[in-house]
């Protein structure tokens, strides 16, 4: 689960992490009327999606001039101008594709002079089995670019569980930096509150950019957080910040019928129980030189009616022209998945292509019922058979 940069802010600042002072604004009276809670005499506007790349991002409505989705004003006057001129329009960046995000809320900061920029994130690390932080002094940019052109201005290092944070974390992160004396101290007092939070927080990722040396302060000017979905339970305070309007409508609806749901830009939709399987059958699909158009893990227990819902969440897709099911049955039976599948066929009206693969218990029950039902469905032997029959369908063959 994603949150909003106003948002992840006041959630580090519980942790003694310093930020700058900020409002959030749903309006441009709100937005205006955030200026009378910050010192000034800048002030820096910014729109609240959940993508990155804002401040280089464009408005739809707008003509090619206009700028992006963080400003810096000077008066309650140019608050209101930004916020009038970005609230409730479409900014498009390089992280949300072409059809951009609607701007709903505003961030209204202090702005401050920024002297240095830096680069600070912490993820887990699944090779390692750890958290790791990723350092550079190349803050304010694309990573991905600086990875790409000068990767040895990044610096990794990862954190034994077992130990947590240590003293020497703080030291390696300053040199990274090359920060000295004050600012030093600062950075690795910074960094231990920023892995504290990543911890207590059950986060997957914790992207600082940039950590910023004002003066003789250390900054963190943008935060980015997500979080394990598995671990919300664990914190209602965290849970409470999802916004919906941020998400997928599919996915959204697959989280009420407890669907592991992604849409993804291909044409052949993906039914598939296990995580790891769902991942494989999207591989091969794209060898066999076709592309899927979503994950969906249905789950090690799937009923009926899941398998229903998870077809209609396939199929509320207008760019599916075929749909391939993966199914290795061990918890679940390859029969009930078989008269799951005919229910939801003969439910949705099902009028593209679908291939289906069952292997594990009870699959000779469950390729019976399949063969029995009179619809047109296409068996397959393996994966590999059941990915070039679906890619064939889709395209005529």
């Amino acid at each position: 689960m994603n949150i909003h940069e106003y948002q992840a802010k006041d959630l580090l600042a519980r942790f003694g992490v310093p930020v700058p002072k900020g409002v959030a604004a749903f309006s441009v009276e709100e937005a205006v009327d955030a200026v009378a809670a910050l010192p000034g005499p800048l002030y820096v506007v910014k729109a609240q999606i959940h993508a990155g790349g804002r401040g280089k991002g464009r408005f739809l409505e707008l003509g090619p001039e206009a700028k992006g989705g963080v400003r810096l004003a000077r008066s309650a006057e140019e608050v209101r101008a930004h916020a009038t001129e970005m609230l409730g329009r479409t900014l498009v960046t390089v992280q949300t594709g072409p059809a951009g995000r609607q701007v709903k809320r505003l961030y209204v900061t202090d702005g401050v002079d920024i002297d240095r920029e830096f680069y600070l994130a912490f993820l887990v690390d699944r090779g390692s089995g750890r958290v790791a932080a990723v350092v550079s002094t190349e803050g304010g940019m694309d990573i991905e670019a600086v990875a790409h052109e000068t990767p040895e201005k990044i610096v990794t290092l990862t954190v034994d569980p077992a130990t947590g944070w240590r003293p020497h974390h703080g030291r390696r992160v300053a040199a990274a930096l090359g920060l000295s004396g004050d600012l030093a101290r600062q950075a690795a007092e910074v960094s231990a509150k920023l892995y504290r939070a990543f911890v207590e927080l059950d986060a997957s990722q914790v992207e600082i950019n940039p950590l910023a040396v004002c003066g003789d302060r250390l900054l963190v000017l943008d935060a980015k957080m997500n979080f394990d979905s598995n671990a919300l339970a664990r914190h209602p305070e965290v849970l409470e910040l999802r916004d919906l309007g941020e998400e997928e409508p599919a996915e959204i609806e697959a989280s009420k019928h407890d669907l592991a749901f992604i849409k993804l830009d291909g044409n052949i939709g993906c039914l598939v129980n296990g995580a790891g399987l769902a991942m494989a059958t999207m591989d091969i699909i794209k060898l066999s030189g076709g592309e899927p158009a979503n994950f969906l893990d249905v789950g090690g227990g799937a009923s009926r009616e899941k398998v229903t819902e998870a077809f209609k969440l396939i199929l509320a897709d207008p760019a599916v022209e075929g749909i391939l099911v993966n199914i290795f049955g061990g918890i679940m039976r390859c029969d009930i998945i078989a008269e799951g599948i005919i229910a939801a066929a003969r439910e949705v009206d099902l009028k593209v292509p679908l291939v289906v693969r069952l292997e594990g218990t009870n699959v000779a029950e469950g390729k019976a019922i399949l063969a029995q039902s009179g619809l047109a469905i296409t068996p397959a032997d393996d994966l590999g058979d059941a990915a070039r029959k679906i890619v064939a369908a889709v395209r005529g063959g």
